[in-house]
């Protein structure tokens, strides 16, 4: 399980460089259109009837995301200005998770209300853990606990996947009927989403490589115990 967990960690490296390549060679691609994101993700908002939902420019690179709380959809400086297809594709999706709270898109709605949960305990998380194998001996109690929060953490990450594969194909969609891009356009912001896609599946899949490894020695130790 070990050596399964170093193993993901390297494909996860790998993904997020392939990314981060993709992201660079198709930000050089510009949309015939000349739309730039923060126009994409208007004119999506718009064609969906969303008018409650600010755009923002935000700091740093792939930190694209849509906030139900204050309903505001937050693109990078490259994305928010840029005039590409990768511009118009993260755009896009973004405002497809307006579109799933404009909606009321159930699995959403269940990340959302896992939130609140997780962000009181994520902090107690490496505390729990390191106490639970260095007690393991004494007692199960400190790791069972962190099972358990483990446990939500990778029920979380396994929710966001319908989330984020739902809002990529809201986007695609959209793009295609609204005639933004063109057909090779339209290619181009699909690998774009895919590669983007495939790192919340490494990661899903990492967490509970990482909640069968603990799990296996809380298990271990009930038996000694």
């Amino acid at each position: 399980m070990f050596i399964f967990l170093i193993l993901l960690t390297l494909i996860s490296w790998g993904i997020q460089q392939r990314l981060r390549s993709k992201f660079s060679q198709y930000a050089a691609i510009g949309l015939q259109s000349g739309l730039s994101g923060r126009e994409i993700a208007a004119k999506m908002l718009a064609d969906h009837g969303i008018r409650d939902v600010q755009i923002i420019s935000t700091d740093g690179q792939l930190t694209d995301n849509y906030n139900p709380t204050d309903k505001t959809v937050n693109l990078s400086a490259d994305v928010y200005a840029g005039r590409s297809a990768t511009a118009a594709a993260v755009a896009a999706h973004e405002c497809g998770h307006a579109v799933q709270h404009a909606q009321a898109y159930s699995f959403l709605r269940l990340r959302s209300a896992l939130v609140p949960a997780l962000s009181s305990v994520s902090r107690m998380m490496p505390l729990l853990l390191l106490a639970g194998v260095v007690l393991l001996r004494v007692s199960i109690i400190p790791l069972g606990l962190a099972v358990a929060v483990f446990a939500l953490a990778t029920l979380f990450s396994f929710i966001t996947l319908p989330v984020e594969f739902d809002a990529s194909r809201r986007a695609l969609a959209w793009m295609d009927r609204s005639g933004v891009v063109t057909t090779s356009e339209h290619a181009v912001a699909k690998d774009a989403l895919w590669w983007a896609a495939m790192t919340y599946v490494v990661a899903a899949v990492s967490s509970l490589a990482t909640l069968l490894y603990y799990g296996s020695m809380l298990v271990g130790g009930s038996r000694r115990n």
